[in-house]
């Protein structure tokens, strides 16, 4: 019965949104026993295909096909009934944090399964849920409450509900982009051993194509709501070719490091402390117009170090000056007086009003340079906004469109458009591209280097050592919220940042 191929697909499925022919004509098909990646720009309509699949969109036309035969996926529960399972990108948005671990990854069993039950059996939700998280090699206390988890834990708990149920085709919207080297590596030996054992199709929505390379077996790009190309992946697949397909033009990979004028020290952090412990007797410096990044694995301290120099996390120690005057920092809205903005990791979290337009969201951090007494100029902030979406390329049929109907990628556009708005003297930037394709990576770059050129100071926190190698200054490397390093980014490697972000407190020395 493991190895009986079954196949899941579409035919001629078309979706229109208001404004935007979401989907045209999309034909797909994936067999059971594949690991298979769906790769495309920000808005070209990956998302929205696998939701068709999921049953989460059920506006479509055209006709959803199982082994070959039409049938109708209008629900989730339809979806599941086929054995579709799909884990969504935003984490927070599918977790009940209030619930315990065990509570979160048998919830399917214990939402759907509750008729004529008086009480609940914990110490078998307790063993079950256990043993699904055995399987993807994670050692989680099963009572724990969702809300005190990372984001990496909160991930594998929401992989681990969705392979609990029957599952023959599992999509993973963007996977990997919260989890560190080693997470990522031990999620690959999970799904290696579900296409292996127990037969499972996985598809992969992903914009890190060096991972599509290493653990997929072909790739369908799409662009512009449509299907423009699907093959298996070989030893001679690039990720340049892969690239070119997704953006429909040759793309020089590299992203090379504006030039710009470096001033005196201006932004200073001496022995900051948070208060939980999460960042540890931090010092650091940005000078004007310097990009500093901050390098480390996931859990590193980097995020804390990002909440606490911002006022979401308290201090308990430390002095932060910028131009000599000392800041009293006590929440994030003293910050942003101060002339601090933070671009956070987590979105639609911390980062957008999803329920809010584009034009709200562009002035949501300045509201006052849109106000006259106590209004708001609605035209002023409006022509704010399409200055934005001309700029970042955020794709949306309207500024008036609410964020929470754009994709992934493009709500993190809205998010720097955001800060960029506010004229801040320092900009924070915690995971500024995950979840966006190259070509959106190349415009977030290039406007970093357009705030640095203007003398502010500029901090980039990723788990990205590329991005940091291709735009940073100066980077601090972290680990246990610490500072382990100070390099200059002309003068180091992939292999030094590793070495200090592992929490090796030798000097390094270079291999040969």
């Amino acid at each position: 019965m493991e190895n009986q191929k079954i196949t899941l697909g579409t035919r001629k499925v078309s979706i229109e949104f208001p404004g935007v022919k979401a989907l045209s004509d999309c034909d797909f098909e994936i067999s059971t026993g594949t690991i298979h990646a769906v790769m495309g720009a920000n808005g070209a309509g990956k998302s929205t295909l696998m939701k068709v699949l999921a049953g989460s969109n059920p506006g479509y036309t055209g006709e959803v096909l199982y082994n070959g035969e039409p049938v109708e996926v209008r629900t989730p529960m339809a979806a599941k009934n086929l054995g579709v399972q799909i884990v969504y990108q935003e984490v927070d948005m599918a977790l009940v944090p209030s619930l315990s671990v065990a509570e979160n990854v048998m919830f399917n069993d214990t939402v759907m399964n509750v008729k004529g039950k008086l009480f609940m059996n914990y110490t078998k939700l307790r063993r079950e849920a256990r043993e699904v998280l055995k399987r993807l090699n994670v050692d989680i206390d099963v009572r724990r409450p969702c809300a005190s988890l990372s984001l990496a834990q909160k991930q594998m708990v929401l992989i681990a509900r969705a392979i609990q149920n029957t599952c023959n085709f599992l999509i993973l919207d963007e996977p990997t982009a919260p989890l560190s080297d080693t997470e990522t590596e031990e999620l690959f030996q999970v799904v290696r051993h579900l296409r292996e054992t127990e037969n499972i199709a996985i598809i992969f929505i992903t914009h890190r194509i060096q991972e599509v390379l290493r653990i997929c077996d072909s790739y369908t790009v799409m662009r512009n709501g449509e299907i423009v190309d699907t093959t298996p992946i070989t030893p001679a697949t690039t990720s340049k070719e892969i690239v070119d397909k997704m953006l429909g033009r040759s793309f020089d990979e590299s992203f090379p490091k504006e030039v710009c004028d470096i001033g005196e020290k201006s932004f200073v952090v001496e022995h900051l402390t948070e208060r939980e412990g999460r960042v540890k007797d931090v010092s650091l410096y940005v000078r004007k117009g310097e990009i500093v990044g901050l390098a480390g694995l996931v859990g590193g301290g980097k995020t804390e170090l990002c909440k606490t120099l911002f006022g979401a996390f308290k201090k308990s120690g430390g002095t932060i000056t910028l131009n000599g005057n000392e800041l009293k920092i006590g929440n994030p809205s003293d910050a942003v007086k101060q002339g601090l903005s933070l671009v956070p990791e987590e979105r639609r979290k911390e980062g957008v009003l999803v329920a809010e337009t584009v034009t709200f969201n562009c002035a949501a951090a300045c509201l006052s340079k849109f106000c006259r007494l106590s209004f708001v100029n609605d035209r002023k902030a409006a022509q704010n906004a399409e200055q934005f979406v001309k700029d970042l390329s955020i794709k949306t049929p309207s500024v008036r469109q609410r964020v929470a109907n754009l994709s992934g990628g493009n709500q993190q556009k809205v998010v720097v458009a955001k800060w960029l708005a506010a004229d801040a003297d320092v900009y924070i930037f915690d995971e500024p591209t995950k979840g966006v394709d190259v070509g959106a990576k190349q415009e977030i770059f290039h406007l970093i280097n357009e705030i640095a050129k203007a003398g502010n100071c500029v901090i980039y926190a990723t788990c990205e050592n590329s991005e940091l190698l291709s735009i940073t200054d100066r980077m601090y490397v972290m680990f246990d919220g610490q500072v382990m390093a100070e390099l200059e980014t002309a003068k180091t490697s992939e292999d030094e940042i590793m070495h200090y972000a592992t929490g090796a407190t030798t000097p390094f020395v270079a291999a040969g």
